[in-house]
């Protein structure tokens, strides 16, 4: 099993801008060749940020075999969650995206029905017997459970196929606890920042990436700030990390994740299309405020002499038509 690592894209879902919101495949396969064009390390497939709550079991398979297909005879690799609060449902989902020809599987905590340490434990015993890598993803805000140290640590033993972490959790105490004993494992483990602001401090503690919903419209950007640290080049890093920063808090407390993502990526003439129900679009004014926060990181980079992704200069006219 080798380490997982790099910027990946929590990659959002595409619907049709008609009342049938149906995929956009080929819009989702466009997708898909940007981040095969712009050093993406791997893409994550039908996650929260792709409305996964909103998928039927058709449109699952449909994403995912697009989204697989699309990066074929490419160096991206496909990480679709497979995640459900019923363990069943959970299995046959990563069954499915090994089947399919997934690179590994990123698996939410059980939600809702709140399953006790050993329950969770459990769930992710039946889901080690796929064998297809699995990415542990911690995001109480979600789920309601946040996995202390201790229990990470103890499925990861008990669970072979358990590759890594997603930390959502903005706990760096925790994350901190987690990198430095599951250095003790017998295999590699990636953890991975979960929130676009904390990319910096994740990785200065043993982090090795972040899986990212702002990646969706600067792929190049967020490769650059985790290659830039992986070089040693902290000066370069950081820069990248300061300017990108309020942005991506932005972008978190504007709305319900995908909203505020697809709004900018519409805006940019990329028509991914709106959210469905029961998310529905940012207000003219958070959107004009988070277009705002865009154009504010893109003077910085400029500043600095960074580049940053070709899509992202459209804003600056789509938000004084």
């Amino acid at each position: 099993m080798k380490l997982l690592k790099g910027s990946i894209a929590a990659l959002i879902t595409p619907f049709t801008d008609d009342a049938e919101q149906s995929v956009d495949r080929e819009k989702l396969a466009g997708l898909v060749k940007l981040h095969a064009d712009s050093k993406t390390a791997a893409v994550v497939p039908c996650g929260t940020t792709g409305e996964s709550p909103t998928l039927l079991k058709e449109e699952w398979n449909a994403v995912l075999s697009t989204t697989i297909e699309a990066a074929r005879d490419t160096t991206l690799k496909v990480i679709p969650g497979t995640g459900s609060n019923s363990t069943r449902e959970a299995l046959r989902l990563t069954e499915r995206a090994a089947e399919l020809g997934a690179d590994a599987c990123l698996v939410v905590t059980p939600y809702y029905n709140r399953p006790s340490p050993e329950g969770i434990l459990a769930h992710f015993q039946e889901l080690d017997k796929v064998g297809i890598p699995l990415i542990l993803y911690n995001i109480p805000s979600r789920t309601g459970i946040d996995l202390g140290a201790d229990l990470i640590i103890e499925l990861c033993e008990k669970c072979p196929s358990i590759a890594g972490l997603k930390a959502s959790n903005s706990d760096l105490d925790q994350i901190t606890e987690v990198i430095y004993r599951s250095a003790q494992l017998d295999r590699p483990f990636s953890v991975f920042s979960g929130d676009d602001s904390l990319i910096l401090p994740i990785l200065s503690v043993g982090g090795v990436g972040v899986i990212s919903v702002a990646a969706n419209i600067m792929p190049r950007v967020m490769d650059e700030l985790v290659a830039s640290f992986m070089r040693s080049d902290l000066n370069q890093s950081r820069t990248i990390m300061h300017a990108i920063h309020g942005f991506c808090r932005a972008l978190l407390k504007s709305g319900s994740n995908p909203a505020p993502i697809k709004s900018i990526m519409n805006r940019t003439g990329m028509k991914v299309g709106s959210c469905r129900k029961p998310l529905v679009d940012l207000s003219e004014d958070k959107a004009e405020a988070l277009v705002h926060e865009l154009q504010m990181m893109l003077a910085k980079l400029s500043g600095h002499h960074i580049p940053y992704d070709e899509v992202l200069s459209k804003i600056v006219d789509t938000a004084t038509e």
